[in-house]
């Protein structure tokens, strides 16, 4: 029977509340899989979920416990609780972890240096404070060795190349800490990198940003292409010598937001045989939420634009009542796991399935896609996938298999090049002239 069909009288069943037969062997095909495969999730922002709501202090904070009413920080008090913790780990089966090294990028200089090595402690401590769930992991081998043990693989990836204040020695001594990847800019052009969502400044990468993705490649850490513009995209496949990683996008053929990943370039990425872990962030999975998001920071501004416009400016209250009307009055589209699903399809299609893995992004955003609302249900959306034919093989390499795969061709290409390269002392004044 054509997958279509499979899927209208599944929704044929739903739809009249009848279980579908065939769902229990759907649900032990999963279990299966994530059995002997570790899934692996590029992109959790726990660490700094900890640093804003418990001042960085992980004593302050039970992961045995439910999180999911945890109170918000003090700088957002409409942000909702944790979507993370260990009972719902368990429950969705995770097998490994980069955890999100993130810092605003308003930090900058010797405190984002500061401020990332704090981040990289927290995540090490998950490993101290739970020794019995989490082990910290630095290698494919030791994510596969920490999964067959019964335990969570931790990495560590450093979300924004602001954070080695343009400093080769200082990203070798991030990657001496435990980092396994960074990604290169964050929502801002870096001196050496332009953004995805930022008006570009460099054409790409600079020369230095180049030097930067070469020493990566050198160190093994894995360049990571998230948030950056897609000339810089194209500038950083180009110039590495081992596949790259998206730790947390999706395909703009689907949602022609700035963060996601046109087609021209997933075309590249199949050839650098990389991969592009797929994110849950609304507005990056849905084109009619990124329109509603938006009209929303639209809305927010007419209301308490400041210094001088906006029709409630100096009056924080009456802002909040009128958004809330508003939001009342147009209240968002629905984004579901579902639409999750398309992306990875997508990019399967264009880029094979041999290039694709999830990136949730979960504890860095506000809102989850419906069916997706917190790490307890990674197998629910590899169910989707099977449900729509993807075989047990292919399950495999999307939940972690195409993850190992790229983690130990870098580590591969690192070895081969430490044999000709010694490391890389170029600075930013030295190869690219002024600071930019």
């Amino acid at each position: 029977m054509p997958i279509t069909l499979v899927l209208s009288a599944v929704a044929a069943m739903a739809l009249a509340g009848q279980p579908d037969p065939a769902e229990p062997k759907i649900r032990a095909r999963v279990e299966n899989v994530l059995k002997a495969t570790p899934l692996i999730d590029g992109h959790n922002d726990l660490p700094w979920e900890i640093h804003a709501r418990f001042g960085g202090d992980p004593t302050k904070i039970d992961l045995r416990t439910d999180t999911s009413h945890t109170p918000p920080p003090a700088s957002d008090p409409d942000a909702p609780g944790l979507m993370t913790d260990i009972p719902r780990l368990k429950a969705g089966r995770l097998g490994g972890q980069f955890w999100s090294v993130w810092i605003p990028t308003e930090v900058q200089g010797p405190a984002a240096v500061q401020l990332t090595l704090e981040e990289i402690d927290l995540v090490k401590d998950l490993s101290a404070r739970y020794p019995d769930v989490f082990e910290t992991a630095y290698s494919a081998d030791d994510i596969v060795r920490i999964h067959a043990a019964g335990r969570i693989a931790s990495l560590i990836g450093v979300e924004g190349g602001h954070q080695i204040n343009n400093s080769l020695p200082v990203l070798r001594q991030l990657y001496a800490a435990g980092a396994r990847y960074m990604t290169l800019t964050h929502t801002t052009d870096t001196d050496w990198a332009d953004s995805a969502t930022a008006d570009p400044r460099h054409n790409g990468l600079t020369p230095f940003g180049k030097a930067v993705v070469l020493e990566m490649n050198r160190l093994g850490m894995l360049v990571d292409l998230s948030h950056v513009s897609p000339k810089t995209m194209e500038d950083a496949l180009a110039t590495s010598r081992a596949p790259v990683i998206f730790s947390h996008s999706g395909a703009r053929a689907i949602d022609d937001h700035p963060r996601d990943v046109p087609d021209e370039v997933l075309a590249l990425v199949k050839r650098n045989r990389g991969v592009v872990m797929v994110t849950f962030a609304t507005s990056y999975v849905s084109q009619d939420s990124a329109l509603w998001a938006d009209e929303m920071a639209a809305e927010q501004a007419r209301n308490n634009a400041p210094p001088y416009a906006g029709r409630y400016i100096g009056q924080p209250d009456k802002a909040k009542e009128a958004m809330t009307a508003w939001v009342k009055a147009h209240p968002a589209p629905p984004v579901t796991l579902a639409m999750v699903a398309d992306h990875i399809e997508h990019i399967a299609k264009v880029c094979s399935v041999d290039c694709v893995g999830i990136g949730s992004d979960f504890d860095g955003i506000t809102d989850t896609p419906q069916g997706l609302d917190g790490v307890d249900k990674y197998p629910d959306l590899l169910a989707e996938l099977a449900r729509r034919g993807w075989s047990d093989a292919d399950l495999t390499k999307v939940a972690g298999a195409n993850v190992l795969r790229v983690m130990r061709e870098a580590q591969a290409t690192a070895k081969a090049l430490q044999t000709t390269m010694a490391p890389s002392y170029a600075t930013l004044s030295g190869l690219d002239g002024a600071a930019r």
